[in-house]
């Protein structure tokens, strides 16, 4: 769940003048958007300007699993620096006073996993992994867990500038969809300190939390959009909203090569600065997809993205949407179920936008999804309330059920066990566990041992994984029972199923001795299968670091479908979480697949 104290800046944009019938005219200085003039036969060549180089562009590979051992051969993932970084004393440390200075050693917005969450790793390795990270990730909890420690005021690991460490975390923070704990993780730091990867990331949470004028406090630099400085663009902006008319004689009068989207969004910010009474018309044709830089200035005035560029689109900006305050309330619930199946909103999180909608919009009859949510959480009965939630829970796709069952967690938490049918113990209890009501799961139990068929299946093997130990039988017959009644249909995702299941209770520590082997060799998961990675993570579980072990186990998990999740390292994942005592944690992760797959 986002913090309650992490506050955004955003610019009152939304009041954007509209409705005038004049062509649009352009509000950036004269030049930008077109070629540079042909040179003048016989006139002398213009000086050429070395220019600083921007940052990359394109992400390096990400860190995949069977990387990690070259990784750590390159790198190391332990170990005390070779130099002093204090050696040189920066010229900010000098002019600034001490008494002032925020600490950029010990960066955070939360105790989490504590000041020794990363321990003595490499800091260069576990910047390296955040750097190469893809994004989503399969698990909305293990977001979750790796939100909060990227969020932990942990000490610096050693091999890397303080600043670039903060740069990194905040970076994989935009990457994995989390705009306001990435805004709030930058701005813990001086703009004194920021080095250009710390810089990079200051840009990139400003336009995710579609605040322009966030940019306006940093000095030129190298930037580019699409090739092209950006900076003459972004002081015309802020120019415009600190309400003066701009100078263009000051910028350059030939920015050629840019996109006319990447235009028309500056110029739209610009247009809507307080002395503008102008309108831009925003042109998504022929855009391939978004940027940090489209989505930010276009959100900042109140524009929703189409939807076929959306779906082009990383599915972070989805998440971004769902928390962009200029946006329309009906469009930021759609992008929101979108940020709560990643995980970067939490169910209370859903459930309050959407009661904000029902206040706008006194959406209460009994049909609309408003009217059923209601109904679901304060029906007159349990029957009334079951029949709401098996409406709202008949998704179009995988993902559409699993947020609505993230979205009716707590009202499946007030349903009776004896009041429901066969078929509605699995997604209660996959709604209950979506939002961490594992003790609410709990009474279901008894229930869910006694089931049949699939959903019987499913219900036990939630359980199984998401409660406290003991609670429902895990035996040897029962686990050959699940395994037989998944099939051997890989196009059904049956066998593996079985091995992800097999995976977790090994890891839990629920299911051990000949049973497990007899098991594991059924369904075919290697128990002895070890790589880079899995020594990895076992090193990090045995140092006690919760945040190392978190980094990594995200690292066998980038893939947007469970069913990339390798079941081998799936089992080291869980056994090294519960090894630095996040029990929790791996119960829910463990619950999740069992709940998706």
């Amino acid at each position: 769940m986002l913090a309650a104290g992490i506050a955004f800046v955003a610019v009152p944009l939304a009041s954007v003048a509209i409705g005038q019938q004049q062509a649009p005219e352009s509000l950036l200085p004269p030049g930008f958007g077109q070629p540079a003039p042909a040179p003048v036969p016989g006139a002398p060549a213009a000086p050429t300007v070395a220019q600083p180089s921007g940052p990359v562009v394109a992400p390096p590979p990400p860190a995949r699993i069977d990387e990690i051992g070259s990784l750590i051969a390159q790198l190391g993932d332990e170990g005390a620096p070779t130099e002093d970084p204090d050696a040189d004393v920066d010229l900010a440390e000098r002019e600034m006073p001490e008494a002032v200075r925020r600490d950029v050693k010990l960066v955070g917005m939360t105790r989490g996993y504590g000041e020794d969450a990363f321990g003595n790793a490499d800091g260069r390795f576990l910047t390296t992994l955040m750097n190469r990270m893809d994004a989503p990730i399969a698990s909305r909890w293990m977001e979750i867990a790796l939100r909060r420690a990227l969020l932990t005021r942990a000490g610096t690991p050693a091999r890397v500038e303080d600043a670039d460490w903060v740069a990194g975390r905040a970076n994989l923070l935009l990457r994995l969809g989390e705009a306001d704990a990435a805004r709030a993780l930058v701005q813990a730091v001086d703009v004194q300190d920021f080095t250009p990867a710390l810089r990079a990331a200051a840009i990139g949470a400003a336009l995710a939390t579609s605040d322009p004028e966030g940019l306006c406090p940093l000095s030129d630099g190298a930037e580019k959009v699409d090739g092209r400085a950006m900076w003459p663009m972004v002081r015309a902006m802020c120019t415009s909203l600190s309400g003066e008319t701009a100078d263009a004689s000051v910028f350059p009068r030939h920015n050629g090569g840019l996109r006319p989207i990447d235009i028309q969004v500056a110029e739209k910010v610009v247009g809507a600065g307080p002395i503008s009474r102008r309108v831009i018309v925003l042109d998504w044709t022929l855009v391939d997809s978004l940027t940090d830089w489209r989505f930010g200035l276009a959100s900042a005035t109140g524009v929703v993205v189409p939807d076929d560029v959306l779906a082009r689109s990383a599915p972070r900006y989805r998440a971004f949407a769902a928390r962009a305050p200029m946006l329309p309330l009906a469009n930021r619930l759609t992008f929101a179920r979108t940020a709560a199946v990643l995980g970067v909103l939490s169910s209370q999180d859903l459930v309050d936008l959407y009661g904000q909608s029902l206040e706008a919009q006194g959406e209460f009859d009994s049909e609309s999804p408003g009217g059923l949510l209601r109904t679901a959480y304060v029906g007159d009965d349990d029957a009334a309330k079951l029949a709401a939630l098996r409406t709202l829970w008949k998704g179009d796709t995988p993902e559409a059920t699993y947020a609505a069952q993230i979205l009716t967690a707590r009202a499946a938490a007030r349903i009776a066990p004896a009041s429901a049918a066969a078929g509605d113990i699995a997604p209660l209890i996959a709604a209950m566990l979506a939002a961490g009501l594992d003790h609410q799961a709990e009474r279901f139990a008894a229930v869910a041992t006694s089931a049949t068929g699939a959903d019987g299946d499913r219900a036990w093997a939630m359980l199984a994984t998401g409660v406290v130990r003991g609670l429902v039988p895990v035996t040897r017959a029962r686990v050959e029972a699940f395994v037989e009644n998944a099939g051997t249909d890989a196009e059904s995702g049956g066998p593996h199923r079985s091995r992800m299941l097999v995976a977790a209770l090994a890891g839990l520590e629920r299911l051990s001795g000949d049973d497990l082997n007899q098991v594991a060799g059924a369904v075919g998961l290697n128990l002895a299968r070890q790589s880079g990675w899995s020594a990895a993570i076992d090193r990090a579980a045995a140092r006690g670091e919760k945040g190392t072990v978190l980094l990594l186990a995200a690292v066998a998990m980038q893939t947007s479908d469970w069913r990339g999740v390798p079941p081998a390292e799936f089992l080291h994942l869980i056994r090294a979480l519960r090894r630095v005592d996040l029990d929790g944690e791996a119960r829910m992760i463990a619950a999740e697949a069992m709940a998706r797959l």
